[in-house]
């Protein structure tokens, strides 16, 4: 398979491909799920396109708890389905699709009550360890435990001793969810399907009832395209509703969104060695091993505000503050904070109790010919997702269609990796960096890593870290905009890489030399890259601000204060 370029001049000939010839089918939306459906028409061998307003995940793809999972308090809800069909998409992506993205990571379960308790637990970890075996694709993980209060604490010594009479340790897997994003768009684009961010589509163009394309307007380089195409698939998530007004038509379900924070605190403000999971009165509460640092998530709350950028209120963050430390020996400060995050899960509300109780579960519906929606669902399910929307807009082509077959199609980096990741520490000799940095760009370019690297061997100062944020090389922001279609600043700091949330300054001190990096390859000049800096800027102050607001209202109108970035000039 060729690896795909996302470059600028590769962005321009991908609106131009779209807009000179008929589509078979035409995604509208690039988070997960809209990614992964256009891989899958992709590797069907149908002629595909990828529209998506603003970036690659932007929106909850990017804003996840980071985990994929078989949704173990499902099993409690007795929705053995739902988990079954998780636990075996978690077995391909650890094993075969993505094994230099999707990792394994621990989960330690305090018990507060014995005899009982341990039973209880005990039992739902044994048959989530069950089903995954069963699926046929979990043999890589370990099985759960069971631990004496004494074992859990030198595991996990942060916990207070009275929080736990024992605990039971199980294993997930977890994620970059834009990283995995970007490189699901990159497969997809290798296979064929042109792709273009910061492209939104207007409206619908019809023939009859039917849909049969979509007016498309370039918000970089100014002007529409019409963009036809045999079938015309609605993946926009939380943004389903909005998508389905241009048209005009009532959909059968509605997409309400809940909103969820996560906050990001450095590795040594909690001992531990493992991740933690800890029942809450609403539901359940994770501490999740993040590099360098943990992630503390989440809430559960309506959200009808604004959905680009849902903010998170100083009752959010007061509120995993006090859930979490309910067990710490050390309790945490919002001093101990580096960043913080809030994304929108789309859960199906429909008319009637039948689609209400959907829930995470996911749905596809033709509302009119022509047009498919696919909605709901969870991040690890993405590829079922993808495949039920294929199927169901192949039902709209005269000619037959191949059968889905990304349960094969490994992603873009991930042949080769692990005969690399074997060979690190010759790889590390051969280019002259440590091996740990090695290791890091490894787990997140697999077998891509070469191009980053030959970056480093034509410009040796690309081999630099980048200062204030020491993680990431300065070849990696030179290679976001140049292979993996970023466009601004904030694409770089927020989504191909976690700067914005993994530095205490949120990446301002690292913002203009990022922007400098990325100027030469964009196209930009000097007054486009103080544009850049000052909008991303303007975003993390008026990000902190929401934070500090009692309430979701106030805190909407403090993140709104940041204007959205212009489109270059």
């Amino acid at each position: 398979m060729r690896t795909a370029t996302l470059g600028p001049a590769e962005r321009g000939e991908a609106l131009a491909r779209m807009a000179e010839r008929e589509l078979d089918i035409l995604v509208v939306g690039a988070g997960v799920v809209g990614a992964g459906t256009a891989l899958d028409a992709a590797t069907r061998g149908l002629a595909t396109g990828l529209v998506e307003a603003r970036d690659w995940a932007a929106g909850t793809s990017s804003r996840s708890s980071k985990l994929i999972h078989g949704g173990l308090r499902y099993l409690e809800m007795l929705d053995f389905a739902l988990v079954r069909e998780a636990l075996k998409e978690r077995g391909l992506l650890l094993q075969r699709l993505a094994p230099h993205l999707v990792k394994p990571v621990p989960f330690l379960y305090p018990l507060q009550h014995r005899g009982w308790e341990r039973l209880y637990a005990g039992s739902g970890v044994a048959l989530y360890d069950a089903m995954s075996v069963s699926s046929g694709h979990g043999r890589g993980l370990p099985v759960h435990r069971h631990l004496t209060r004494k074992h859990a604490l030198r595991v996990a010594p942060c916990l207070r001793k009275d929080a736990l009479v024992g605990a039971l340790q199980y294993y997930d897997a977890q994620m970059d969810d834009a990283r995995y994003v970007t490189t699901l768009v990159r497969t997809a684009a290798a296979y064929g399907a042109a792709v273009a961010n910061r492209a939104r589509v207007v409206g619908f163009l019809r023939e009859g009832e039917r849909v049969v394309g979509a007016r498309v307007r370039d918000l970089e380089q100014g002007g529409e395209y019409e963009v036809r195409a045999r079938q015309v698939v609605n993946a926009t998530g939380v943004w389903t509703d909005d998508t389905q007004q241009l048209i005009a038509e009532r959909g059968q379900f509605h997409v309400r969104a809940s909103k969820g924070i996560h906050l990001v605190v450095p590795k040594d403000r909690i001992h531990s060695t493992t991740g933690l999971i800890l029942r809450t009165e609403k539901s359940v509460l994770f501490v999740i091993p993040w590099g360098r640092h943990w992630i503390i998530g989440t809430t559960d709350t309506d959200w009808d505000l604004d959905k680009a950028h849902p903010a998170a209120s100083s009752a959010d963050i007061d509120y995993l503050l006090e859930h979490v430390n309910s067990v710490l020996a050390v309790p945490l400060t919002r001093d101990d904070v580096q960043g913080v995050y809030a994304g929108l899960r789309p859960l199906l509300a429909g008319e009637s109790d039948a689609t209400s109780k959907l829930s995470r579960e996911h749905t596809v519906a033709h509302p009119v010919p022509g047009l498919v929606v696919v909605a709901g669902g969870k991040y690890t399910t993405y590829r079922v997702m993808a495949k039920d929307a294929v199927d169901e807009a192949v039902h709209g082509l005269a000619e037959k269609v191949a059968d889905c077959v990304t349960e094969d199609v490994p992603l873009a980096g991930a042949e080769g990796y692990r005969a690399l990741w074997n060979g690190r520490a010759q790889l590390a000799r051969r280019t002259g960096l440590h091996v740990a940095r090695v290791e890091h760009l490894l787990n997140r370019y697999g077998s891509l890593v070469g191009e980053v690297l030959d970056l480093v061997t034509a410009d040796p100062s690309l081999g630099r870290p980048l200062g204030g944020a020491e993680d990431y090389l300065r070849a990696e922001v030179v290679y976001a905009a140049s292979h993996e279609g970023a466009r601004h600043l904030d694409d770089v700091l927020t989504r191909r890489t976690r700067i914005s949330i993994e530095t205490f300054d949120r990446g301002t001190r690292c913002a203009r030399e990022a922007a400098e990096l990325m100027a030469p390859v964009l196209g930009w000049d000097v007054e486009q890259v103080e544009k850049e800096i000052a909008h991303y800027e303007k975003r993390v102050e008026a990000e902190r601000e929401s934070q500090l607001q009692p309430d979701d209202r106030t805190a909407d109108a403090a993140r709104l204060g940041a204007p959205e970035i212009q489109p270059l000039a």
